[in-house]
C-alpha cells in the first residue's frame, strides 16, 4: 500500500525491513533525521537492532567495521564533513572486504560552510573501493538500500556501499512510495552468511600490515570485486523488479536509466534528483520536434563504462551536468565519461556544466541554456570544444545569482 513519506522516513523504513544487527549513529544535517527515526524504531521495539550512540563519525565507521568483521549486518548514515571523518576507516573497510551500507544525504563540503546538497562529498570517496548508488526520487532511495545490501553482502563482493540521496531535496520532501516489509524482503535479501569472521575461539587477523610485494594484490582484489559487482547489481535489480514490480534500467543491467535517449541527437547526462527537472525540458524539446534525451547513471562506482558507451555512441553532442567539481579541471563524471568514450575513438563533443553546488537552484531556464550551448557544438571536434569549463561555469553562475562576482 502506497504511503506519503519523507525521504528520511522512507530510508528508515527500508533499513527496518533489512533488519541490521548493529547501527552505530552520529547526527549531521541533513542526515540526522534518518538515524533519529531509526532510534525511535529501536526504542519502540519495531526494530531489534543494537543501536550504538557514538561520539563521532570516525567512531561510527569504526564501530561498523568491528561489527561487520564479527559477522553482523551493519547500517549507518552520514554526509559531508561527517563522511570525510569516516573516510579513513571506510578505505580500511573496503581493503578488509567488510560489507556495510551507508545512507549518504549528499551535502556540500566546507569551506565556506554550507548545509545544502551537492555531490562533492561522495565524489571525494570515489577511489575508496566503495560501491556508489544515486537515487532520483524517494522511492528509489528506499529501494537502493535493499539493493545495496544484496550486492554488498554477496561473498564475491563484500564491500561497503553508499546509497546516496540528495540532501534536503530528497531527504525532506514527501513523495508517494510503496514500502516493503522484512517478510516481503526475505525472498530478495538473504541473511548475511560471511565466509570469515572474527571469533575468539578461532583467532584471525584482518587488515594486517602488508609489505610492498603484497599490498598491490590486496587492492587488486577490491578492484576485481568492484568490476564483478556490475553483474551482481544487474541480477539484484532484475530480481527486485520481479518481486516488487519496480524496474531500474533493466535494459542497461540496472546501472543506468535512459529517457528518450534512443534516437537523441543531444543527450544530457546527470545524477540524482536534478534528472526529474531535466525530463521536463526533454519533453519540451521533443514537442518542438528536437531529439533531446537524458541518460542517468544509477551507479557511479563501479563505473558503467560499457553501458554508457552504448547509449551515447550515436549522439551528436553530449552535456554532462553535475553537482561536483574536481577543482582545477572539470567535474568527475565528465572526466570519466570522456575517458570512457574517447578511449574507444569517439569524436563526439562533450560539454561539462557544473551546477547546483551547495544546493543552488538549477532552474528550467538554466537547463535550456545548457541544451542550447550543447546544440551549438554538434559537428565540432572535441579538441575545438575545449577541456576547461570556466566560461560555462561563469555564464551559469552570473545568471543564477546576478552580482555575485563581488564574492
Amino acid at each position: 500500500m502506497a504511503k506519503m513519506l519523507t525521504g528520511y522516513n522512507a530510508v528508515a523504513e527500508a533499513v527496518k525491513a533489512c533488519n541490521p544487527d548493529v547501527i552505530p549513529a552520529y547526527p549531521i544535517t541533513p542526515q540526522t533525521d534518518i538515524v533519529e527515526r531509526i532510534s525511535e524504531m529501536v526504542a519502540d521495539g519495531e526494530l531489534t537492532s543494537e543501536y550504538v550512540k557514538v561520539d563521532s563519525e570516525f567512531n561510527a565507521a569504526s564501530t561498523a567495521i568491528g561489527a561487520s568483521a564479527a559477522g553482523a549486518r551493519v547500517f549507518t548514515a552520514t554526509c559531508s564533513q561527517g563522511l570525510k571523518l569516516m573516510s579513513e576507516p571506510l578505505f580500511s573497510a573496503s581493503g578488509m572486504r567488510l560489507p556495510l551500507v551507508l545512507a549518504v544525504a549528499n551535502r556540500s563540503l566546507s569551506a565556506p560552510l554550507s548545509i545544502w546538497g551537492d555531490h562533492t562529498d561522495t565524489f571525494a570517496e570515489r577511489d575508496g573501493g566503495m560501491i556508489q548508488f544515486y537515487a532520483e526520487d524517494v522511492q528509489e532511495a528506499m529501494d537502493n538500500i535493499a539493493i545495496a545490501y544484496r550486492v554488498a553482502e554477496d561473498n564475491e563482493i563484500s564491500l561497503p556501499a553508499l546509497s546516496c540521496l540528495d540532501g534536503f531535496i530528497l531527504t525532506h520532501v514527501q513523495e508517494g512510495v510503496e514500502p516493503f516489509s522484512e517478510e516481503e524482503l526475505s525472498g530478495f535479501l538473504p541473511q548475511r552468511d560471511p565466509i570469515y569472521t572474527l571469533d575468539p575461539s578461532n583467532p584471525k587477523t584482518m587488515g594486517a600490515y602488508a609489505r610492498p610485494e603484497h599490498w598491490t594484490e590486496t587492492r587488486y582484489t577490491v578492484h576485481k570485486a568492484q568490476l564483478k559487482a556490475k553483474d551482481k547489481i544487474a541480477d539484484a535489480v532484475e530480481e527486485f523488479a520481479d518481486i516488487f514490480g519496480r524496474e531500474y534500467g533493466l535494459e542497461h543491467r540496472g546501472l543506468i536509466e535512459t529517457y528518450r535517449a534512443e534516437d537523441a541527437d543531444v543527450i544530457l547526462v546527470a545524477l540524482g534528483s536534478i534528472c526529474g527537472t531535466i525530463r521536463y525540458i526533454v519533453d519540451e524539446y521533443r514537442k518542438k520536434g528536437e531529439k533531446i534525451g537524458i541518460v542517468r547513471p544509477r551507479v557511479y562506482r563501479p563505473f558503467p563504462v560499457e553501458e554508457l558507451n552504448k547509449v551515447l555512441e550515436d549522439a551528436e553532442a553530449i552535456a554532462v551536468i553535475e553537482k561536483d567539481i574536481s577543482l582545477g579541471y572539470q567535474g568527475g563524471l565528465a572526466i570519466d565519461i570522456k575517458s570512457a568514450m574517447y578511449s574507444t575513438g569517439s569524436r563526439i563533443p562533450i560539454l561539462n556544466f557544473i551546477a547546483g553546488l551547495a544546493g543552488r537552484d538549477v532552474r528550467k531556464d538554466n537547463i535550456r541554456k545548457m541544451v542550447e550551448q550543447t546544440k551549438e557544438v554538434r559537428g565540432k571536434n572535441p579538441e575545438d570544444v575545449g577541456f576547461e569549463n570556466e566560461e560555462r561555469w561563469d555564464s551559469l553562475r552570473t545568471e543564477i545569482l546576478p552580482g555575485d562576482d563581488e564574492l
